[in-house]
């Protein structure tokens, strides 16, 4: 399955450590993910991530445009909901596409963890007859 990761700066360290604690499972599958987080993982955790711009710089929508295609299995955004993002549409967009295309998304880490042990147990299997 393709994962999408995407994490704002105060939730890089916590993607990080999600990703390590994950590794065997997201090992299995292709992940992609803005510029600065996956370079983060790749660091933190040593998985092979597709990086896209940094999200400031344009990797939301490349990461969006995946997604509209249905190109993306399933998405994890660490997002802080306490901070104003510059970028604040572009988060909107990728939860509003991800609603329209029926991709999970977690966007905190309970949701993220339950999904991920949702995908190691075979319950998203579902994504591949639905594309």
């Amino acid at each position: 399955m393709k994962i999408g990761l995407i994490a704002h700066n105060s939730k890089k360290k916590l993607m990080q450590n999600f990703c390590i604690a994950y590794r065997g499972i997201l090992a299995k599958n292709e992940l992609f993910a803005t510029g600065t987080t996956g370079r983060l993982i790749e660091e933190a955790a040593n998985l092979t991530v597709h990086k896209y711009l940094a999200g400031h710089l344009g990797g939301e929508q490349q990461l969006g445009a995946q997604i509209e295609h249905n190109d993306i299995d399933l998405v994890i955004f660490l997002r802080d909901p306490l901070t104003a993002a510059p970028r604040e549409p572009d988060i909107h967009a990728i939860v509003q596409l991800c609603d329209s295309r029926n991709i999970p998304i977690a966007t905190n880490l309970a949701t993220a963890e339950l999904l991920i042990k949702a995908l190691d147990r075979g319950d998203l299997a579902w994504r591949e007859l639905y594309k």
